[in-house]
């Protein structure tokens, strides 16, 4: 299994990324970062300067996704995987370099449309790191900071590009029927132990926004609830209450942000291992629960 890759960053285009302030510290309980070169507000679940970075604009989507990879070696081998599968890599020039706090970067538009951006060396504190709303902190320690989700029209050269190019592993898939005469098809991948790392769903047509959800993923089975107990008294829409995902076993739940996309907060998903042979389909989001909360 590769393990040289891992999810680094993610950076948000919103009208108003102040307002996002209570939302990330408050409900999700991630720690603010500290602002980019470019004065971008970011916030971080570990001892990374920054996991999720929101920029002032009018998207309302995902501007961009980082991938750090272990080392140069790791870099190297990638980019030249990516080039030959017909995604080339652009170098980052020294302001983006400086505005990631990273040491290098290239970047490639992912077939959905997303900028892709290939990083080394991640700007990291070596003080503890202390979430002060989840006492358990996040697990990230060489797997990123999460998962991400998007919505994808070009599906199978997006399938391709994830995994001829950057070189990930499909860990399973999912096709069911979401309502009548509706189906739904997602495929999942990973790139290290976290069981996905990214995951695609087939989109039947254009969707205004292709990010569907991030997911942070807590140490501790408590830091679930109480963060369910802060979505609900904040009065944000809570798109799945309580449940457990079939595939990987991930027990969460989904607040929808500000801007629409959703968060994902979970806890003990199953992890991929060498001998991974589970990669096969599912035919349920859920085994119980992750029904929408209908508030009184």
């Amino acid at each position: 299994m590769n393990r040289d890759l891992e999810v680094s960053y993610i950076g948000i285009e919103v009208d108003d990324p102040a307002s996002y302030t209570d939302f990330f510290s408050h409900v999700v309980g991630l720690v603010p970062g500290p602002p980019t070169s470019s004065a971008a507000l970011s916030w971080t679940n570990d001892a990374a300067a920054h996991r999720v970075i929101l920029e002032q604009g009018p998207a309302n989507d995902a501007a961009y996704v980082g991938f750090e990879a272990a080392d140069d070696e790791a870099f190297d081998t990638i980019s030249s995987r990516l080039a030959a599968a017909g995604f080339e890599l652009t170098p980052g020039t020294e302001k983006e370099v400086t505005a990631k706090r990273v040491e290098q970067l290239g970047h490639v538009a992912a077939p959905w449309g997303t900028r892709i951006e290939l990083v080394t060396g991640l700007e990291r504190t070596d003080r503890p790191f202390h979430a002060p709303l989840v006492e358990g902190g996040f697990f990230t320690e060489g797997v990123g900071f999460g998962h991400v989700v998007f919505a994808a029209l070009p599906f199978e050269e997006a399938h391709r590009f994830l995994i001829d190019g950057l070189g990930m592993g499909q860990s399973d898939w999912i096709e069911t029927e979401i309502m009548e005469g509706v189906d739904l098809e997602v495929r999942f991948y990973h790139c290290n132990p976290r069981h996905h790392t990214v995951a695609l769903a087939r989109a039947p047509f254009e969707m205004p926004q292709l990010l569907h959800h991030i997911m942070f993923e807590t140490n501790e089975r408590d830091d679930v609830g109480l963060a369910f107990d802060r979505a609900w008294n904040s009065g944000l829409p809570i798109a799945n209450g309580l449940g457990r995902h079939d595939n990987d076993e991930m027990f969460s739940f989904y607040v929808v942000s500000p801007g629409g996309f959703q968060v994902e907060i979970g806890y003990g998903a199953r992890t991929i291992t060498d001998d991974w042979s589970e990669n096969r389909r599912y035919d349920r989001i859920s085994s119980w629960g992750h029904q929408p909360v209908q508030r009184p």
